[in-house]
């Protein structure tokens, strides 16, 4: 359970974009436990275990003017959390498959920010971007998604000072191992889980629920004096 307060996000709306499986469901529905009226964003199935309040939309972040379609029918917006990304290991490496993951990750980010933002603007409200360790360093199979999410860091830090005139806060999450369907085939191989294990000081693989509890800090008051910040959620995988 989180420390926050559970009314913490009553009154509050939220938008989560790719919020449909994963570290984004996980969010979606820690917003709701802890009050908040959520809306997720998504391409394809729906996560079993998405509380049903929940309202899903169907919207591709590729796609100019899809996410704007749905902001335009809210009447308030409060938090934004960009979840939305791919990865496809190996394939990065051809320019085409580069491109598709920026477009999603990083393009995609900026499509959502700058579709809410006005507004954001009217309730002071906050932005959580979704970066990743690999933002930190290189990946030999994943080109396209560490660029994607060095870019995102860079795009979090610009968007925190272009967009404080408007009272609206731009923060980040950087997630390590997490248990995820984009993870699940390094998840399968114990040598390769001996290996992530054995440099992460917390001995063990992060949950979704861990990444959404750090997503909730920085979308909630107690994180009101904080924006540009990239926190990482890897059990101390980046400190070794």
């Amino acid at each position: 359970m989180s420390s926050l307060r559970a009314d913490v996000f009553v009154g509050k709306s939220v938008l989560v974009v790719g919020g449909t499986s994963g570290i984004g469901a996980a969010v979606a529905n820690a917003f709701t436990q802890h009050g908040g009226e959520v809306r997720v964003t998504g391409v394809g199935a729906v996560a079993a275990e998405l509380d049903e309040a929940i309202e899903v939309f169907e919207s591709d972040v590729t796609r100019p003017g899809s996410l704007k379609s749905i902001v335009d029918e809210m009447d308030r917006l409060d938090v934004l959390v960009n979840c939305a990304g791919i990865i496809r290991r190996g394939e990065e490496l051809e320019p085409e498959a580069f491109a598709r993951v920026v477009d999603v990750n990083l393009t995609g980010t900026m499509r959502a920010c700058a579709a809410a933002r006005e507004l954001l603007a009217r309730s002071g409200g906050c932005i959580v971007n979704t970066a990743s360790m690999l933002s930190y360093f290189g990946g030999a199979l994943v080109p396209g998604y560490s660029a994607s999410k060095g870019g995102v860091v860079q795009l979090t830090k610009s968007l925190a000072a272009g967009y404080a005139a408007d009272r609206i806060r731009v923060n980040a999450v950087a997630p390590g191992w997490i248990r995820t369907p984009l993870t699940e085939e390094l998840q399968s191989d114990p040598e390769v889980t001996a290996r992530i294990l054995g440099r992460t000081p917390l001995g063990r693989w992060g949950t979704p629920r861990d990444v959404a509890r750090a997503v909730l800090f920085l979308a909630s008051e107690e994180a009101e004096f904080i924006t540009g910040t990239v926190l990482p959620v890897d059990g101390g995988y980046l400190a070794v």
